[in-house]
């Protein structure tokens, strides 16, 4: 806020008191104080039709490719089927957006959360919320939950681990970018330098050349991974990256969109009524059977 200048000082202040004393107009006094008027302006800033977006009348979307199973099926966003494709999809609607409405995006992982205007009006692909990356760009309330996994080839030294130690002296490898390559160098801390690889793809084929000893992933990922792409890999452990708090999934912003509180409230209702906890049922492994890594 500017300074006046000192001989502005007296009249200001003489109109402050008038104001003081002057009656308040009961109607306005109401409006500020009445949740249901709040509601209401929340609820016409949703409104289909009033929501910020790049492209009037369509909801943009954006997220990597290839795009990964079980998050999405045969690298497809646009199908609605995975995890993903049909969170994004649901809050669509929850917006008031018909499916043909919705506009896919291919948008690198890496460069989604750098500073700097978007060309999309929120991008889904399992990007960690974090305080870092939360200085230039915004986040939507968690949509799902996922600890790290190491996944190993079955008979491998690496499948016998059985704690967070016993990975230090192997050779590891995971996607630039992610928590899971975080979880490596700030958790496990390996004796050597990990294996920083552009996506997936490459971390698989060395693991399967026998280039590294173990990769990681996210949870769900590693039981793709294991159960179809490379079935005879083994998933060693799991355990969450940052000393034991939870680790969430969040949509992705252009840094001050106005368009976040709406599809908050849209994750709530989808939370709430069970469609969330349904489309996960769907489409993600239970974590059940594995084991924790201390």
């Amino acid at each position: 806020m500017r300074l006046r200048r000192t001989a502005l000082v007296v009249p200001a202040l003489l109109a402050l008191a008038a104001s003081a004393c002057a009656p308040v107009d009961e109607e306005e006094n109401d409006a500020a104080s009445d949740p249901a008027a709040t509601g209401t302006a929340a609820a016409e800033a949703c409104a289909t039709e009033n929501l910020p977006l790049v492209t009037d009348g369509q909801l943009t979307v954006g997220t990597d490719s290839p795009a990964y199973e079980p998050w999405f099926v045969d690298d497809d966003p646009t199908n609605g089927e995975g995890f993903e494709s049909a969170v994004a999809y649901a809050v669509a609607d929850r917006l008031g957006f018909a499916t043909d409405q919705v506009e896919w995006l291919t948008v690198p992982f890496n460069s989604s959360y750098k500073p700097g205007a978007k060309d999309f009006d929120f991008d889904i692909n399992q990007i960690s919320i974090s305080a870092k990356r939360a200085e230039v760009v915004d986040f939507s309330d968690g949509y799902y939950s996922a600890a790290q996994a190491v996944i190993a080839l079955k008979g491998s030294a690496a499948a016998e681990a059985t704690s967070i130690e016993d990975l230090k002296g192997l050779q590891l490898a995971a996607q630039i970018g992610t928590t899971s390559l975080t979880a490596i160098t700030d958790v496990i801390q390996p004796d050597s330098e990990p294996d920083k690889l552009e996506d997936t793809n490459q971390a698989k084929q060395k693991l399967l050349n026998g280039q590294v000893d173990a990769i990681l992933a996210d949870l769900p990922t590693a039981f793709y991974i294991s159960a179809v792409e490379i079935p005879k890999s083994t998933i060693v452990g799991q355990f969450q990256p940052e000393t034991g708090e939870t680790e969430e999934f969040g949509m992705l912003f252009e840094k001050g969109s106005a368009l976040v509180p709406c599809v908050n409230e849209a994750l709530a209702s989808l939370r709430e009524d069970g469609t969330l906890d349904q489309i996960e049922q769907q489409w993600l492994s239970d974590v059940v059977d594995v084991p924790t890594l201390q």
